[in-house]
């Protein structure tokens, strides 16, 4: 975890070059870059090139982070909140189907929460 928060770490000192940048439109750029790098793994995997591999990875994790450090910026959302409704989720769903339950049934379960979340959300901003 320590190398994650160093690399979330550079991320934010990214963001803060990329305000003075003309290139970069912020989560946009990186979003359209995490394609792009999704496709070179895919292209390593292929070829079996496993330094190669680990290094497309990284770009992969590198522009996730900073489209997530954007997105704090320009949405607000919470990068701590994304880990733990990551966590979250994906307990459930492995204990769900370690459990005997399907993968689809717990996605639904999932979503139909999110959807109660977020009418309450919206309940309260609007009430």
């Amino acid at each position: 975890m320590e190398k994650l928060e160093t690399l979330l770490g550079l991320a934010r000192r990214k963001a803060d070059i990329d305000k003075a940048s003309t290139w970069s439109d912020g989560a946009k750029t990186y979003l359209s870059e995490l394609k792009a790098e999704v496709d070179e793994v895919n292209e390593e995997v292929a070829k079996q090139r496993l330094c190669f591999l680990e290094d497309e990875l990284g770009d992969v994790l590198w522009d996730y982070l900073n489209a997530l450090v954007a997105l704090e910026e320009e949405e607000g959302i919470n990068i701590a909140n994304v880990l733990a409704r990551a966590c979250n989720k994906y307990h459930e769903r492995i204990s769900g189907i370690e459990k005997g339950e399907s993968w689809q049934e717990i996605k639904i379960r999932q979503k139909q929460a999110l959807e109660h979340e977020q009418a309450n959300f919206e309940q309260k901003k609007h009430g």
